[in-house]
């Protein structure tokens, strides 16, 4: 569902700009439109099938709740757990689809103990990151929110800290509450059911507005999802007005409108020849290329990881930059800004080998004084090369976190090492500081929640992982 270790990355010339090299003529014109419009629209596509699949389809496996309604996942991942991808063991999610066509709606947060981290992070359907509520943006104290749409105008009503407004008529929010260990499970679980959400009008207790009328949805799936893109972007853009901010794309859309690719309109238009038809798929294909080789040499590496500072998701943030955008969202759909977090992710030792415990040991050791520098906190959890789950194993640790420290046991220069194998270290001392592995291929994850500035600066690196013989058990 999400891939919460990819944030940003440079990506050079994946700009929505004509590709060099294609002739003026009409049928090339629109090829080039088409992969631009693809590039643009393809992380909207994205979060539409998120949002059919959790809030319109009640069929669907992965549904989780109707628009406006609040959904915990109230559970710790374990092994057992594979409906996702890199499941994150630190922060149990909420989730809410908001319907922002009638009026606003206020999401009420509790006060919440000062040591422990949460976030709510607020997307548009263009995928923007327009605003975050928690203890890094606003501070763990109790408070009521109100998210608007792109008409609503006014001031913050009485008993509502701020209004955060949307440019798209549809927008998310996913909450992130910070679990200490799986006994915590159930201080989580009182924490989620002090998020309430509303309507303004209820909050306010005044009479609810007219409703607007239904959407009639289109289905959407993986594959009619990569067979018509463009199809689901001009039905999504009806809801994405060019006002405020978002005026600066009137004229994107005056170019997607001279293929026929219109706000609420089919599309491809239904008197669309057969050349016209292919033109356009060779854009689509062009573009999916163009953004699949982005995400290849995305990030910088550190000591053989990954690491992805920078990239802020709103739209001023992203500048203009549809290509990173849509690679950003691609790679890991609904990831936070990196002010809020950093996610390096290996699956090679400091010799740039590929993880193996059927093959070495390991060890990661951080010196004194240079564990992550997170204001929250930060985590090392670890997955299966081939499933991409969690690890099974006798001690079910899959993580090893700062709230876990007072349990580990550093050298006598400070320093902590984490023993990284598939078998128990023999001395009791490495024993506690074990994070078991795979018999075969492995990655490791670490996430470093509201980041300081040596982390977005590079000043401080995640130490390379170090490989050992298998027989030495210490």
């Amino acid at each position: 569902m999400y891939k919460p270790f990819i944030t940003g990355f440079a990506i050079a010339g994946l700009l929505l700009a004509p590709v060099s090299g294609i002739a003026a003529d009409k049928l090339s014109d629109t090829a080039a439109i088409a992969e631009e419009a693809t590039v643009y629209g393809l992380p909207m596509v994205d979060l539409y099938k998120l949002m059919y699949d959790q809030a319109i389809d009640k069929n669907n496996s992965q549904f989780k709740a109707p628009f406006n309604t609040l959904h915990n996942e109230s559970n710790v991942f374990t092994p057992a757990d594979t409906s996702i991808v890199t499941p994150n063991s630190d922060t149990p999610y909420s989730e809410l689809w908001m319907d922002l066509r009638t009026e606003p709606l206020v999401l009420c947060v509790p006060a919440i103990d000062k040591d422990r981290y949460y976030s709510v992070m607020l997307t548009s359907l263009y995928t923007f990151n327009f605003g975050y509520i928690g203890s890094r943006a606003t501070g763990n104290e109790a408070a009521c929110y109100a998210v608007a749409g792109p008409d609503w105008k006014g001031d913050a009503p009485k008993g509502i800290a701020k209004v955060f407004q949307s440019e798209t008529e549809f927008a998310t929010a996913l909450y992130r509450t910070q679990l200490f260990n799986p006994a915590d499970i159930d201080n989580v679980r009182k924490i989620q059911a002090g998020y309430t959400v509303e309507p303004l009008s209820a909050f306010l207790g005044e009479p609810a507005p007219a409703p607007t009328p239904a959407v009639d949805w289109p289905k959407i799936d993986d594959q009619s999802a990569k067979a018509n893109p463009l199809g689901y972007l001009a039905f999504l853009l009806q809801f994405a007005p060019t006002t405020g901010a978002a005026a600066v794309e009137k004229p994107l859309r005056e170019k997607f409108a001279s293929i026929g690719l219109e706000a609420g309109k089919p599309f491809p238009p239904a008197d669309a020849s057969e050349a016209k038809r292919a033109a356009i798929e060779q854009g689509v294909k062009a573009a999916r290329a163009d953004i699949a080789n982005a995400i290849k040499s995305m990030g910088k590496i550190e000591n053989g990881w990954s690491v992805s500072t920078g990239v802020q998701g709103s739209r001023d943030g992203y500048d203009g930059n549809w290509g990173l955008r849509a690679a950003v969202a691609v790679a890991g759909l609904l990831a936070n800004d990196t002010a809020e977090a950093v996610y390096p992710i290996t699956n090679i030792d400091i010799d740039h080998n590929k993880l193996d415990g059927s093959k070495s040991d390991y060890t990661i050791t951080f010196k004194a004084g240079e564990l992550p520098p997170a204001n929250a906190f930060w985590s090392v959890t670890m997955y299966d090369g081939k499933t991409q789950h969690l690890v099974p194993n006798p001690i079910d640790r899959y993580l090893i976190n700062a709230p876990m420290l007072p349990e580990l046991t550093k050298n006598a220069d400070g320093s902590l090492t984490l023993y990284i194998q598939k078998d128990a270290p023999k001395d009791p001392a490495k024993k506690a500081n074990w994070l078991p592995v795979p018999d075969g291929p492995f990655y490791v994850a670490m996430r470093i929640y509201w980041p300081k500035q040596a982390v977005l600066d590079g000043d401080w690196q995640p130490p390379g992982i170090v490989p050992h013989a298998i027989a030495d058990k210490g």
